[in-house]
Order: C-alpha cells, then structure tokens, then sequence
C-alpha cells in the first residue's frame, strides 16, 4: 500500500538487465535441446523391420532414390495392393527397360499399370506430381514407398497436397539402418541428422505458406 507522498520504487536497472541476459543465454539452451531431442524422437521412430502390406489402396507411388524402392513397389502392386503405380523422379536418362531389370519377375505390370513420372527433382516435386497423378485418377488411397528415413517428409510434403487422400506408409528399410544401431555409425548418424533437418524445414515451409500468400496477394494488390 502506497503512502502519501511516498516516492514511487521503481525496477532496478541492473536487475532487469540480468533478467534480459539470462534470457538470451538461456534461449540457445532451450533451442539446442528442443532440436536434439526431437532429432532422437525422430531416429528412433524410423523404421528397422519391414512388415507385411495388409491394406489395399487404389494406387501405389513409389518415389526415386534407391532400387529396391521400385522393386518393392512393383511387388506391391503385383500382389494386388493397388490398382496403378506411379514412380516419380525417374531420371531423363532412365528408360522402362532399365527399370524392368529391378523387378524382372513383373515385366508385364510395365505395359498395363505402371506411370513414369520424368518431371520431379527433389521431394516437393514427387508430393506435386503425386497429387496430379491421384486427382485425375480419383484415386482416394495411396501406398507411399520411399525408404525409412525418408518416410516421414514424403508422408508430409505429399498430405500437405492430398489431405483428403488416404496415406498408407510402405518404409523401405536401408541397409545401414538394418545392419547396426545408427549411433554406432558416424556415416548413418550423419545421413539421418540431414533427413532430420530438412523435415524441419519443410514443417516450418508448409506452416508457413498461408503467412507467404498473404503477403503475396497483399503486394499485388498494391503493385497492380
């Protein structure tokens, strides 16, 4: 309670500097360990042991990066596991015959059900393909085959533009993952520490392309 005439207390300065500092120190911290362990969370949860497919989709899309992705693939859909297969981000130098050599029990799946996709470089252009793939098929259920590590930005960069389709993750497991914990191999640690913050990065992309088309409408809007 306050008395008449009584001089008002005012914060002390230096109390409030160290207030301030303590934050700033404190901010790297908190930022190192929220990354680090979200990077464990992340290593930990991909997955080691493949397992059986028990659902069926109305397509399968397997997306590029290593052999027995597409030879996975091609199996999936031999078996009856979706209706048509779309590989996305095949090379301009890659033909169906050197493809067929990855799955030479299924040759005749390449004449009948099979999509090659030439246009996709990186991830964001397999999720883009994908959704046009699947939009003029009205496919409403995708398996997803990509290998374990990659899994989860697949999964996000391809719900991001089908979030009414159904998504069914295939993990293709990799050897180096397989074979040995990967904190015991530099090279595999190394390899999921990438993957890792690049799904940071496209988390952060997506959440934050609502916030760019704004801006993007509200420049137009003035520059037109």
């Amino acid at each position: 309670m306050m008395v008449a005439g009584e001089p008002t207390r005012t914060a002390d300065p230096r109390s409030r500097h160290w207030s301030i500092m303590r934050c700033v120190y404190a901010a790297p911290v908190v930022a190192i360990a929220g990354l680090s362990g979200g990077f464990l969370w992340f290593a930990f949860n991909i997955a080691r042991e493949e397992s059986p497919l028990d659902h069926v989709a109305d397509g399968i899309v397997a997306l590029t990066g290593g052999a027995s992705r597409i030879s996975d693939a091609v199996e999936l859909l031999a078996s009856g596991r979706g209706r048509r297969l779309l590989i996305t981000g095949v090379g301009p130098t890659t033909n169906t015959a050197e493809l067929m050599r990855l799955a030479p029990d299924h040759h005749r799946w390449f004449s009948c059900c099979i999509d090659l996709d030439y246009t996709a470089a990186n991830t964001v252009g397999n999720a883009v393909e994908t959704r046009r793939w699947a939009r003029e098929r009205g496919f409403r259920s995708l398996v997803v085959v990509t290998s374990d590590y990659h899994m989860p930005r697949a999964m996000l960069e391809i719900s991001h533009r089908l979030p009414d389709v159904t998504l069914i993750p295939f993990p293709v497991v990799t050897w180096q993952i397989r074979a040995e914990p990967w904190w015991s191999h530099p090279g595999t640690a190394k390899l999921l520490l990438y993957e890792y913050l690049k799904f940071l990065v496209a988390a952060v992309r997506i959440r934050l392309e609502p916030v760019f088309a704004v801006m993007e409408i509200a420049h137009r809007g003035r520059t037109g």
